[in-house]
C-alpha cells in the first residue's frame, strides 16, 4: 500500500545523501521542530474570496483546473497581479470569477483555449512575452486536460475523481498520465518522483468538500509536501537548510535555475526530506502531524513580509 508515496519520500532520501548544492542541518532539526506553532491550523479552509465553493461537481472541476495551471512560482515576477495578491491567489480568483460571472470551462471548451484567451481569462498583458509564454503553457495543459477527460471520463470532472476511490495515491496516479502532471526528474541515475500538484489537487479536493464525497480520500495522511520553491526557502531562511554559496549567490541575485538541474532538484528533494525528518522528530515528541499539515505550516509562514524579503530559487518549470 502506498508505494508511490513511499518511492518519493525514498528517492527524496537518496538525493539527500548525495547531494552537492544543499545540506539539511540534521543537528537543527529538534529544536526547529520544537519551535513549530503547531497550536496553527495545520488543517486550513479555502478562501471563499479566490476559490470557487460550494457548487458540488463545479467546485471539482475548478480545483482540476487550477491544479492543472498551478506551475507560475518561476513565472511570477512578470505576472500581472491584482492588489494585495500573491501570482497564485491573482490566477485562483480570475478563475474564480471567470465560474462565477460565465460558469465553468468544460472540458470541451479546455481543448481550444489558446494563449489569447488564456491571458485574458487571468488578466494578463498581451504584450508580455514572458507572460504570454506562460499563457502559452497554460492553453497546452488546460488542453491536455480537456482532451483526458474527453476520451477517459466522459467528459466528466466527477467522474475521474470518482475514479479514484477515495485513494489519494490512486488520484495522483490518474492524473500524472497528464505530462504536465508527470513530475519527474533525472538526478544521475536516479529517478526523482515529487508529483507536487497531482497530490496538491488530492490535498484541495479534500479540504473543498471536508473530506466528503469528491474530497474523501481514506489515505491522504500518506501525502509528501507540495514539493515546490517556497517550503525550501523558509527552511532555507530558518537555517534548516544550507545551499552552497554560489547556488545562494545564484539565487539573491535572481537568476534562474534551470529545470531539472542537479541544483534544482537538490532544492526540491531536501526541501521534502528536510519535512519528513521534522514530522518524525515531532512525532517523537508525541505530536500528531503530518507532512501535508506541515507543508501548510510553512508555506503560509513563507506568506510573511521576513520570507518574501528575500529571493527565492525561481525555475519557469510546468511542475510548480
Amino acid at each position: 500500500m502506498h508505494d508511490l508515496f513511499q518511492r518519493i519520500r525514498s528517492s527524496c532520501h537518496l538525493v539527500a545523501e548525495q547531494a552537492r548544492y544543499v545540506r539539511i542541518q540534521e543537528s537543527r532539526i529538534a529544536a526547529y521542530a520544537s519551535s513549530l506553532p503547531l497550536q496553527q491550523a495545520l488543517y486550513p479552509e479555502h478562501d471563499a474570496r479566490y476559490h470557487y465553493l460550494g457548487h458540488g461537481e463545479d467546485t471539482a472541476a475548478f480545483f482540476l483546473t487550477l491544479d492543472t495551471i498551478n506551475f507560475m512560482s518561476g513565472y511570477n515576477p512578470h505576472l500581472k497581479k491584482r492588489p494585495g495578491l500573491s501570482g497564485y491567489f491573482t490566477i485562483a480568483a480570475a478563475l474564480s470569477d471567470h465560474y462565477q460571472t460565465r460558469g465553468p470551462l468544460s472540458a470541451s471548451e479546455l481543448t481550444g483555449l489558446a494563449s489569447g484567451r488564456c491571458a485574458s481569462i487571468f488578466g494578463q498583458d498581451p504584450g508580455n512575452p514572458v507572460a504570454m509564454e506562460l499563457m502559452e503553457l497554460y492553453a497546452q495543459a488546460l488542453g491536455e486536460l480537456g482532451r483526458y477527460l474527453l476520451s477517459s471520463f466522459g467528459g466528466s470532472f466527477g467522474a475521474l475523481v470518482d475514479s479514484a476511490e477515495a485513494s489519494a495515491e490512486r488520484l495522483v496516479t490518474l492524473l500524472i498520465r497528464m505530462p504536465f502532471f508527470n513530475d519527474v526528474s533525472q538526478y544521475g541515475p536516479l529517478s526523482v518522483p515529487l508529483f507536487k500538484r497531482a497530490q496538491l489537487t488530492a490535498a484541495d479536493l479534500e479540504l473543498a468538500f471536508d473530506r466528503r464525497g469528491l474530497g474523501r480520500f481514506t489515505d491522504s495522511d500518506q501525502l509528501t509536501i507540495f514539493a515546490d520553491n517556497l517550503v525550501p526557502h523558509v527552511l532555507h531562511v530558518d537555517g534548516v537548510l544550507e545551499y552552497d554559496p554560489d547556488l545562494a549567490a545564484r539565487i539573491e541575485r535572481e537568476e534562474l535555475i534551470p529545470s531539472g538541474s542537479p541544483q534544482e532538484i537538490e532544492i526540491r528533494a531536501c526541501g521534502l526530506h528536510a519535512v519528513e525528518l521534522l514530522v518524525a522528530e515531532l512525532r517523537r515528541q508525541g505530536q500528531t502531524v503530518t507532512a501535508r499539515g506541515l507543508d501548510y505550516l510553512l508555506w503560509n509562514r513563507g506568506q510573511e513580509p521576513h520570507y518574501k524579503a528575500r529571493p527565492r530559487h525561481r525555475t519557469r518549470s510546468v511542475y510548480y
